[in-house]
């Protein structure tokens, strides 16, 4: 299959917003066309379009969607409608900070366009969303050139979560990487956290690894230790939902873990996700919201149910790895090494992300 170099994660194609519904695979490749913010907002509460990076240009096109919904309504209720759906996308999900700055990225550009009326103000919007996505096509290609030099020239990586591209735009951040590592010819093999409860790993990163041709071996998340303690993992990679300015990192609930045990064995622990997902308004990895997910997520598989009937179920989506277990964070502008609030904030004062490629997949 020619998905990665045909197809985007989300892109705005024929005044609608396309995804690869990601609630469907691995069983079957859909691309869905979605021309209602509304069902935008359902796609992003059931993760048909999920991925930090992701997120942030589906927050922006879904801003831009509802004013092009709204475009021929009088100012006023067009305003409104418009304030309406960016309140209800965020509401779709609390951890992930890309998806609040893209909503307020495109709803600033339509503001500022106020003047010139409702389809001004919607072209403004669509301009930004346009903009996030060779941003972030960008950022994933040049993160992933940065974390493959990290990653040993032969030898085993764990990863954990989807962090490909359907996470992205285009490419990926933790698995961008070892796939980069793997064009420049290294021999590594990847062992794949099945993530429970949402299994991305086992669905989303397995197939991935299957397009890609890297060799990989599903696991279930609590096999990690054991391969540890045999010498059979040489790093750890992951990607992040917010990463507050001291480095504590919220990603994929047993992220956590994954870093203890990585630490306990010596072994190099890594966080590779752009800039965008640094929220420097966040001082430390206490204040990051964590989302809380339907108990049905834990106490069913793909809808038989596995725990008794009433079992109490706890199902935060998330965890926070604190910085000092995190041995480098890997960005387009740079690695934080070891991340702190000073190497983190030195990021920002690096050149920008190099200018996205003249023909964008």
């Amino acid at each position: 299959m020619a998905f990665f170099a045909e197809t985007r994660t989300i892109d705005w194609v024929d005044g609608a917003v396309r995804i690869i519904d990601q609630r469907l695979l691995p069983h079957a490749f859909v691309l869905a066309e979605i021309r209602d913010y509304e069902d935008l907002a359902e796609a992003i509460r059931t993760l048909a379009v999920r991925g930090a990076p992701a997120l942030g240009v589906a927050g922006a096109l879904g801003v831009a969607l509802a004013a092009k919904q709204f475009c021929n309504r009088a100012e006023p209720s067009f305003w409104a409608s418009l304030a309406d759906a960016v309140a209800t996308l965020r509401a779709t999900r609390p951890t992930a900070v890309n998806l609040f700055a893209g909503i307020e990225r495109a709803w600033a550009a339509a503001e500022a366009a106020r003047a010139g009326g409702p389809e001004a103000a919607a072209a403004a919007a669509l301009a930004v969303g346009q903009k996030m996505i060779a941003e972030e096509i960008a950022a994933s290609q040049e993160l992933a050139r940065r974390g493959a030099e990290l990653l040993p020239d032969a030898g085993n990586v764990l990863t954990h979560c989807n962090t490909g591209s359907l996470a992205t735009v285009y490419y990926g951040t933790a698995l961008g990487a070892i796939r980069a590592a793997v064009e420049q010819g290294k021999q590594l093999h990847v062992w794949v956290d099945e993530t429970r409860p949402r299994l991305q790993g086992a669905r989303l990163t397995a197939w991935e690894c299957q397009q890609l041709g890297i060799p990989y071996t599903l696991i279930t998340d609590s096999m990690a230790a054991w391969l540890m303690r045999r010498g059979q993992i040489d790093a750890v990679i992951v990607g992040a939902d917010r990463i507050a300015a001291n480095g504590d990192t919220a990603n994929k609930i047993g992220t956590y873990a994954a870093a203890v045990l990585a630490r306990a064995h010596r072994i190099p622990f890594y966080v590779a996700a752009p800039t965008s997902s640094i929220d420097f308004a966040t001082a430390t990895g206490e204040e990051i919201p964590i989302e809380e997910r339907d108990p049905d997520e834990v106490a069913t598989m793909e809808g038989v149910r596995i725990a008794p009937d009433g079992a109490p179920v706890y199902n935060p989506a998330f965890d926070v790895t604190p910085a000092e277990l995190i041995d480098a964070l890997i960005t387009e502008r740079g690695i934080a090494r070891p991340p702190s609030v000073a190497t983190i904030a030195a990021l920002g004062q690096r050149d920008p992300a190099p200018p996205p490629p003249e023909k964008l997949p």
